[in-house]
């Protein structure tokens, strides 16, 4: 049984606003995947609402289990995700001709999605036993690096290069706040630009011709097609939208993977620009709530799992809207707890299970 002095304690806002954005999303799923001239959607939506369930099924566990256990499992949960993302290039399933899916029994799972939680857990493991002084020095960072570096490496490696980059800002904003001299900061920031011409020739030609696209040097339709169907769709919304199930972008299928990483295009084109105000003002809400959690815990390892789950899902919204609407290169991230992904709605899910239990036990004492 569960504490009744947890539930009283629940942050009920923080419940609403994901299960609204969740609930958005699937309709909008429904909607990308419907096609108005014969009458039909895909069933995505549905599989969209069985993966809601099973996320908020391990959400609902989470909250019995107190989040200080997983301090002591933080190394183990993260040796596990590796094993996992050494599994894809061997075992995994190949998709539109990335390799980053594995398959058990009726389920595909994508590994990179769960590394992201296992990153947090065993980053705010090491910085909360660690004995070093804060902030931390340049010398401090081997281990972290290491943390960040070795999923990073095999995430990219599928290639899922959106992933491998938010494995490393999530890392990154743990370290920063959690202490780092300004010095380190300043030469770690240093490495990074003297590493960006040598990262350049490391990409793929698909991937250069992206980042190009951005700055005008793209063809509009072929490696820029994606970017401006996208900026074509939210533009066309105006500010009450076109309606539900009238987007043409979408309806037409001019606009690729559009229930997937530019479900927010099909948002904008048919709700418009107030609706997409009021979805952002939600997300916003989320992670202030989130940012509260973790300026209150009791504890440090409590406090950088919460900062790293509002980072991921705060960055990854950024990162969305930013590529939507042509403001970055197309990196594949989809919208946080709308973009359909059974793998990304579950780990989001537990990510938001392990802030309400540490919020929860804020107020309990054990």
């Amino acid at each position: 049984m569960i504490d009744r002095r947890l539930i009283t304690n629940m942050d009920w806002v923080l419940v609403g606003t994901v299960l609204i954005i969740c609930l958005t999303g699937i309709f909008m799923v429904y909607s990308a995947t419907y096609t108005k001239v014969e009458g039909t959607f895909s069933g995505l939506s549905l599989r969209q609402l069985y993966w809601l369930g099973y996320g908020l099924a391990g959400l609902m566990v989470l909250l019995f289990l107190d989040y200080r256990m997983f301090q002591r499992y933080g190394y183990l949960i993260f040796f596990l995700s590796l094993l996992l993302l050494i599994l894809v290039p061997i075992t995994g399933r190949i998709i539109s001709g990335a390799q980053r899916w594995l398959t058990f029994g009726p389920f595909q799972v994508q590994p990179a999605e769960f590394a992201k939680l296992a990153l947090i857990l065993a980053l705010a493991k090491y910085l909360s036993e660690t004995t070093r002084e804060f902030p931390l020095r340049l010398r401090d960072l081997a281990l972290p690096a290491c943390l960040i570096g070795v999923p990073a490496l095999l995430v990219a490696a599928q290639p899922d290069l959106g992933s491998a980059l938010m494995l490393i800002f999530i890392g990154g904003s743990i370290l920063i706040v959690a202490g780092l001299r300004w010095g380190t900061l300043l030469t770690l920031a240093l490495g990074g630009m003297s590493f960006a011409p040598i990262g350049w020739f490391l990409l793929e030609g698909y991937q250069k011709q992206r980042i190009l696209t951005v700055f005008g040097g793209g063809d509009p339709l072929g490696s820029g097609y994606q970017s401006l169907q996208s900026k074509i769709a939210v533009g066309s919304g105006g500010i009450w939208g076109k309606g539900l199930l009238a987007g043409t972008q979408s309806q037409l299928h001019f606009l690729p993977e559009q229930h997937t990483d530019f479900l927010f295009a099909v948002f904008a084109e048919e709700l418009g620009f107030l609706a997409v105000a009021a979805l952002l003002a939600l997300y916003c809400l989320l992670i202030v709530r989130g940012a509260q959690i973790a300026y209150r815990s009791l504890d440090l390892f409590g406090a950088l799992v919460a900062l790293g789950v509002v980072a991921s899902i705060g960055l990854q919204t950024i990162f969305n809207v930013a590529m939507t609407t042509g403001l970055i290169p197309i990196v594949g991230l989809p919208l946080p707890f709308m973009s359909y992904g059974g793998s990304a709605l579950v780990s989001q899910l537990l990510g938001v299970g392990l802030l309400l239990s540490i919020r929860m036990r804020r107020f309990v004492n054990y």
